[in-house]
């Protein structure tokens, strides 16, 4: 079985999240600081997308059904 994320990604995530931890993660639309693990995951993948390595596509968000009740 092929493996999901290549090394670049591993890099960007790690880098990422060691940001995160010494409180320098900045984030991009606002420029607050990041204190979420999962926000500095993300970070680290949008990073290694823009670099070009291997990193599935990012998950569409599915339409809410109306619940009938």
């Amino acid at each position: 079985m092929m493996a999901r994320y290549g090394k670049t990604a591993q890099k960007s995530v790690e880098r990422a999240m060691r940001k995160r931890k010494l409180g320098t993660l900045r984030s991009g639309g606002s420029g607050r600081r990041v204190t979420s693990k999962k926000q500095a995951v993300a970070i680290g993948l949008s990073e290694a997308r823009k670099k070009g390595g291997k990193v599935p596509s990012r998950a569409r968000s599915r339409s809410k059904k109306a619940s009938t009740g």
